[in-house]
This record gives structure tokens, C-alpha cells and sequence, in this order.
């Protein structure tokens, strides 16, 4: 078997055609779509970039490996100890590993790892081609890499490509020859005037009026693709533009690269697996172009499995599932092991089955402790978030959203249904009592005694200074009230960029 994984960096899947989206972003991804498993409700346990792809190729919660944020403590998978043998524990049953005992040639084309020194990550790697701009490559950069490697190496057997598209991840550098596709297609009904307006005096990281952090002076000239704010429709649809161009560029560096199998006669034998590491916030909490607190936005990340033999005419399965899951899937399918250690559960028995009724697990934890401190419980059509840093956004300790009816994040039900809050907090407390150690406690815990989320840490004083002078010192002074003792810590940290 051959195996095709193409991550691609910050795709949410409502903006891909095979999830219904209006813009013709993704015309090479709906052909694979059309012989695969769709993966409806498919979630990152962890985000964003780096302890999402650490969980995913650990088979992991973050909160068992102890990566679950870019910087501090802890920004690294826990020391082993005194117990440790000559491979560590994440050496020997990390995904790439698995696959290589079975007899797998494993190689990846990204620079993830440099990126985020998570060094850990090449673990079971057979070769690493690292293009070496720390994920700021274009995609026309990455495929000639890929191209190369599948004229080497396409017609041999047993084989994991693992190709990382960053161009979805602002800054947006689509190359300006490539055109505006969708300059005449209308935009998304939603973000509207009325919540740009709320969102213009609204605050925070990434916000509307701080897009690049807490100032505006990230994006300039070099990204043209790119608003440095938001504040009406033409800054949103240069937003939008800018994204769903990225999403098209790489598509059809997508085609290249399904050309090139069918040319070595391949194709139809070669599994591939067309996901991401996260979502994005296109909007959502006043978030706009990143990815900073475990919504639906940022977590839900699209699932497209074909895979010869069980999805050739498409399935569509609709249950919940985390990407860590889709690892087991495919080990299973690839006469690989599943490891004890996994928190990933196959679900490889029902696909031969070729069953859609596929019921998925009862729910999902989600966490994230980059752009804030929270975590999420996923259930039916629910989404409960409790923030225990909201970053020096205007953020509830607790939200409730009906996903279905409210698919934007915008009506917070935690007020009014009581019961659905409860049973979100029931579900968080229970993963936490059976997935954290406790001689090691909770690592958010940990984040949070650093002084909060990495992004922010040693920005909260001049950004009110900066509120204030932009007429928002009532907020402010809302900011000031909650995160006082922030102003007390001496640690700064030099962490800006989305």
C-alpha cells in the first residue's frame, strides 16, 4: 500500500466545495472527496500548529504528552525519567515508528519541526525534507520537492508521503500572478455590517482592529493579499479573498500532485489522506484569519480518507472523531499496530463495513493554551467552552453554542440551558480525572502560572495604553479589573506573530 497524507496548514472544511462551500476553492480535493470517506465532524484534540500535530503523530492528548503550547514549559513533551530506555516512550510508539515496523518507507516534506524546534516530531521519520523557510514557503516551493520524490520513488511499494501546505496560514502570499478567482463571488453571509461594527470596538489579539496581535504593524506592503484590520466589507473580503485564494493555490498544487501518480500509474492503489492541523476563525469571537481558542472554528478540521477498495464510491459519516483517531484507522488498514498507549480509536471495522451509520464517539474534549486557556466539550450539536484565560479578550468564563442552529459562535446559550452547561463541565472533568496524571497535575495549570497564554505574555500594559487611546478605555478598564495581577509579573516575553 501507498500512502498520500497532504496537510494542509489552517483549511477549515466549510471553505472546501465537498463540504458545501459556495466558492470553487477546492476542485482537485472534491475529486479525491467523490472515492472517500468525508469525515463530517472530524476534530483537532489539540491546538493549535504544534500540539495539534504532536498529539496527532503521538496518538496522544496533549495532556498526556505535556506539549500543548508554543512556548515555556510547557512547549515540550514531559522527560521520561529515571525509567526511560534508549528510545523514549514517543520514539517507539509514535505513528511514523508504527508504520516503519510494518514495513512502511516513511518520508515527510515540511518544515514543521524547524518551525517549532518540536524536534520530537521527525520521530520514525525514514526521511525528512525539510524546505527551510520555517513554514513561511509558498506552495509552488513544496511541490517541485514532492514532484521529485514521486518520480524516485511512486512505483515503489509500501510507502507514507506526508506533504505540509502552509499557504492557507496568514500571512496569505498566494503570488499576486495567480489572480483573484473569486473577485466576483459573493462573500459569506456572515461575518455582517452589524458584527463588523461590534467587532470594530470590540478587543483582543487578532481582533478586528488588532489583527496582527495587539498593534497592527505585522502585515505591510509584502503581503497585499493580507488586511492588517478588518473594518468593513472590502477589509473582509480581502480577508476572505486572500484565504480561499490560498486554499485554490494549493489545490491545484494538489492536481500536480495526483497527476504525477496517475502518470507512474499508481493512482488507483494509493491511499491518501487530505486533512489539516486546525481550522481557522474567519470572524468567530472576533477572531479574524488565526486560530486561538478551541471553537468549532478552529478545531473542526476537514477528514478525507480514500482509501482502495472500501471508499471508492464515497461515504459520508457524520460521527464524532478526533484526528488522532484517523491515525489508528489507517494503521489498522495498513496492517499496522495500534499502540496500547494511543488515546486514538480505530474505526477501520466499520469502514470495511462500508456502513455510514458510523456513530462516532458520545463526545470530545478540546483543548487549547496558545492564544488563550480553555477547553471545550463537543457533543451532539453542542459546543461548551470554559476560558480560564480569555487572552484580554471580552470573553465568558463559559459559553454553550448550538452548532447547528448557530453554526457562527454568535448566540451564547450558557445562561439559559443550565443543563447542557452542566453536562459540558461533567464531560471536561471526567476526561481529566481518566486522561491526566496526576503527579504531573494538569499542564494547562501550568501555562496559566507562566502567566497565561503565551501570546500575550508582558502585553497587557501597553495594550491598554493603546485602548485607551483609541477610545476604548471603558474596555479597558474591564480588562484591567480581571487581569490585574498580570501587571505584577515580571516575565515578558518577545512571542508576536499569529
Amino acid at each position: 500500500m501507498r500512502i498520500l497524507y497532504l496537510d494542509l496548514d489552517a483549511v477549515r472544511p466549510d471553505h472546501l466545495g465537498c463540504y458545501g462551500y459556495h466558492r470553487n476553492t477546492s476542485p482537485n480535493i472534491d475529486r479525491i472527496a467523490a472515492e472517500s470517506i468525508v469525515m463530517e465532524q472530524l476534530y483537532c484534540s489539540d491546538s493549535p500548529c504544534m500540539p495539534s500535530r504532536t498529539s496527532l503523530f503521538s496518538g496522544r492528548f496533549g495532556a498526556r504528552t505535556g506539549a500543548i503550547c508554543h512556548a515555556g514549559q510547557q512547549a515540550d513533551p514531559y522527560i521520561e525519567g529515571a525509567e526511560r530506555d534508549f528510545k523514549s516512550e514517543l520514539g517507539r510508539t509514535c505513528w511514523m515508528n508504527t508504520l516503519r515496523e510494518a514495513g512502511y518507507r516513511t518520508a515527510t516534506i515540511s518544515s514543521f519541526g524547524e518551525r517549532h524546534s518540536a524536534w520530537w516530531w521527525y520521530a520514525g521519520f525514514s526521511e525528512i525534507h525539510n524546505p527551510g523557510d520555517e513554514g513561511m514557503e509558498s506552495a509552488e516551493e513544496i511541490t517541485p520537492i514532492a514532484l521529485e520524490w514521486l518520480d524516485r520513488n511512486a512505483k515503489d511499494d509500501n510507502w507514507f508521503l506526508h506533504i505540509n501546505y502552509w499557504d492557507a496560514h496568514t500571512p496569505y502570499r498566494t503570488p499576486i500572478e495567480f489572480g483573484e478567482p473569486f473577485a466576483n463571488d459573493p462573500l459569506p453571509e456572515w461575518p455582517d455590517d452589524a458584527a463588523l461594527q461590534e467587532h470594530w470596538n470590540g478587543v483582543g489579539a487578532q481582533s478586528a482592529r488588532e489583527r496582527s496581535g495587539f498593534d497592527t504593524d505585522y502585515y505591510d506592503d509584502r503581503y497585499p493579499r493580507q488586511p492588517a484590520i478588518v473594518r468593513n466589507r472590502s477589509d473582509l473580503r480581502q480577508l476572505i479573498d486572500g484565504y480561499d485564494t490560498a486554499i485554490r493555490f494549493i489545490d491545484e498544487q494538489i492536481g500536480a500532485i495526483i497527476d504525477a501518480l496517475e502518470a507512474a500509474g499508481v493512482l488507483e492503489e494509493t491511499a491518501i489522506l487530505i486533512s489539516a492541523d486546525h481550522g481557522e476563525t474567519l470572524g468567530e469571537f472576533n477572531i479574524y484569519a488565526c486560530h486561538q481558542i478551541p471553537d468549532a472554528a478552529t478545531t473542526r478540521i476537514p477528514g478525507i480518507l480514500r482509501w482502495p477498495g472500501i471508499s471508492d464510491s464515497g461515504i459520508r459519516i457524520s460521527g464524532l472523531r478526533y484526528h488522532f483517531d484517523v491515525a489508528a484507522t489507517i494503521n489498522e488498514l495498513a496492517g499496522a499496530k495500534v499502540p496500547e498507549n494511543w488515546d486514538g480509536q480505530s474505526f477501520a471495522t466499520s469502514l470495511r463495513s462500508r456502513s455510514p451509520s458510523d456513530e462516532g464517539r458520545e463526545s470530545l474534549v478540546l483543548s487549547h493554551a496558545q492564544g488563550s486557556c480553555a477547553r471545550a466539550a463537543r457533543w451532539d450539536d453542542m459546543l461548551y467552552i470554559r476560558f480560564d484565560h480569555d487572552a484580554y479578550r471580552d470573553l465568558p468564563e463559559e459559553a454553550l453554542f448550538d452548532l447547528k442552529k448557530d453554526p457562527s459562535e454568535t448566540r451564547n446559550l450558557a445562561t439559559r440551558r443550565k443543563k447542557a452547561v452542566a453536562k459540558g463541565r461533567r464531560i471536561i472533568e471526567e476526561w481529566k480525572r481518566q486522561t491526566i496524571d496526576p503527579a504531573r497535575g494538569d499542564p494547562m495549570e501550568v501555562v496559566i502560572k507562566e502567566g497565561g497564554p503565551p501570546h500575550i505574555r508582558g502585553k497587557l500594559e501597553p495594550y491598554l495604553r493603546y485602548l485607551r487611546r483609541t477610545d476604548r478605555a471603558e474596555a479597558a478598564e474591564r480588562i484591567l479589573e480581571r487581569h490585574s495581577q498580570d501587571l505584577r509579573k515580571s516575565e515578558h516575553s518577545e512571542i508576536h506573530s499569529p
